[in-house]
């Protein structure tokens, strides 16, 4: 989607869990994909699932990008998701754990979404019961736009 994804968000997770017959305080925790990837759709995919835990009082449980596609996969495994400007960015995972993600000159071929939402669902569901940081937008690069002059507001604990 190019705009509307913030309106059409809610409805769509309305919609997914109507299908399932499950309501949203059946859940045991919000799942979600922090990035790398669209800016703005990370941001309102991440500040949507930490809404949804607050108002529910259930954990939310960030899954980056790079861990679902490496999930099924056997140690060491290299994973790469297309970058604009033909580039890629790509994160290695060992046996010991990720080695910081970079962003190369290349190619790759855009993951499939329904493979993306079931390695986060599994990753959460593993995760589940352990202490997990607020999930926060896994940026590659800074954004584009100047920061406000203005002071941030200052954020409630």
């Amino acid at each position: 989607m190019q705009t509307g994804q913030a309106e059409a968000l809610l409805p769509l997770v309305s919609q997914v869990l109507s299908a399932a017959g499950v309501a949203l305080s059946d859940l045991a925790a919000i799942a979600v994909g922090t990035g790398p990837g669209n800016f703005t759709g990370v941001r309102i995919s991440v500040s949507t699932a930490r809404g949804l835990a607050l108002a529910l009082n259930r954990p939310a449980i960030g899954v980056t990008t790079f861990e679902a596609l490496a999930h099924p996969l056997s140690r060491p495994a290299t994973v790469a998701i297309p970058a604009p400007r033909g580039q890629v960015h790509r994160q290695t995972f060992t046996a010991d754990g990720p080695l910081p993600a970079e962003t190369t000159p290349g190619e790759a071929p855009a993951p499939d979404p329904a493979l993306l939402v079931t390695a986060i669902a599994e990753i959460a569901a593993q995760r589940l019961g352990t202490p997990q940081p607020r999930p926060a937008p896994f940026y590659m690069r800074g954004p584009d736009a100047a920061p406000p002059r203005d002071p941030a507001p200052a954020i409630l604990p």
